[in-house]
């Protein structure tokens, strides 16, 4: 008896231990996600309201005498470019960092409403499970990407066009970035019964489709070999449409692509972004590339492949990132280089990367500073550079 006595309490012991060990807060940051979701559940409510109230908007509500599609291509003009005080009806002359007020922008902001609805409904889906907001999404992805008569064409041939000199630009690709919570979205509600499964299929095709264009078309195959956040944008929202359309070998490139090319060629060994760094608006630029890194770390980790923790033989990683330009985000005046020629006093905001990372370093620090800062920025050009506003969607 004397011997059974302490292996029985041994037993005990064990199986107490794993209890407690199972009540123990997930050291991956699950506290952190919940104190995410209590703070935005608000806020996402009041925004699926008004998501409830829209109708949908795509780009064939507006169009621009200068754009040299169709009806239903997107359109937009390059931010920077004015005309030439020299030659007032020549072509258009470059201004980095000074964006042109009298640019065509309506279907740059249809888009963004597009995300803001879907990013708004699906939110609301995940924290809530009702499917009058899954009803509500459907209405909008038939809209832009089914119906024949409103949707918009799977590729961006005209977008960031230069009058006088380009009908469009492989730099116009990022502007779809705002198409990444629309198909997050998607991925969130695709199971709810509300979903049905042809517009399910409609809405994987189109994203097929643009990832298609987007890896094979002479501007694709141009932005995605850019040196700057523009690469990195390209290879963020790829993997975000391919993780919808199931896409493993594209996921699988993206994901070498980032450890072998995104990360070594752009990030220093300090942690910042050099060529960020040398534009006339170095601070926004640094953390809407940190932004973009991160986010591909989220979508593209798994347990066997987790970015989060790859290193460069010299350093380099998405953490050493986060920690040189957390700093500066705490405290702005900190900061090194000369103030930013635009929007200087509208960064930062609720960055996307302080919660991810936060939730994946588990870095309370990261967390606190990301609550306390904007979550509905209103300035077009700070909302143009947030196209994740959404985090509980991707978490």
């Amino acid at each position: 008896m004397k011997k059974i006595i302490p292996c029985a309490l041994l037993v005990l012991l064990c199986f107490t231990e794993i209890v407690f060990a199972s009540l123990k807060p997930d050291p991956k940051g699950t506290d952190l996600k919940k104190q995410a979701e209590a703070l935005l559940k608000k806020q996402i409510l009041a925004e699926a309201a008004w998501a409830m109230q829209q109708k949908p908007v795509t780009v064939t509500a507006s169009s621009s005498p200068r754009s040299a599609g169709g009806k239903h291509d997107f359109f937009s003009e390059a931010d920077y470019f004015w005309p030439d005080p020299q030659n007032p009806n020549g072509p258009y002359i470059n201004r980095d960092g000074l964006t042109n007020p009298d640019n065509f922008l309506d279907h740059r902001k249809a888009m963004v409403r597009f995300s803001k609805i879907i990013g708004a409904l699906a939110s609301a889906y995940k924290i809530t499970a009702d499917e009058k907001y899954v009803k509500q999404a459907v209405k909008h992805f038939q809209a832009w990407f089914i119906n024949s008569e409103t949707l918009m064409n799977p590729n961006l041939l005209f977008a960031q066009a230069v009058k006088g000199k380009f009908t469009g630009r492989n730099y116009g690709i990022i502007d779809t970035i705002h198409l990444m919570e629309v198909a997050q979205g998607a991925l969130i509600m695709e199971k709810a019964k509300a979903f049905d499964p042809q517009t399910a299929k409609g809405v994987k095709k189109w994203f097929a489709d643009y990832i298609i264009w987007l890896n094979t078309s002479k501007p694709g195959i141009q932005e995605k070999t850019v040196k700057n956040n523009h690469a990195t944008c390209w290879a963020m929202q790829v993997a975000s449409f391919a993780k919808l359309c199931g896409d493993e070998n594209m996921l699988d490139s993206l994901r070498t692509s980032y450890k072998t090319i995104l990360l070594p060629n752009q990030m220093g060994t300090d942690g910042s972004f050099p060529l960020e760094m040398a534009r006339t608006k170095p601070y926004g630029y640094s953390i809407f590339n940190l932004d973009a890194m991160t986010m591909l770390c989220q979508i593209l980790s798994t347990p066997k492949d987790n970015l989060w923790n790859f290193e460069t033989a010299d350093g380099k990683s998405i953490k050493k990132g986060l920690s040189y330009l957390y700093p500066f985000i705490a405290d702005k005046s900190k900061w090194t280089l000369k103030p930013d020629v635009m929007y200087w006093d509208n960064w930062p905001v609720a960055q996307p990367f302080l919660l991810f990372g936060a939730v994946q370093c588990n870095q309370t620090n990261w967390y606190q500073t990301w609550a306390k800062l904007d979550h509905q920025p209103q300035v077009e050009e700070v909302i143009r550079n947030l196209p994740i506003r959404n985090p509980l969607i991707w978490l």
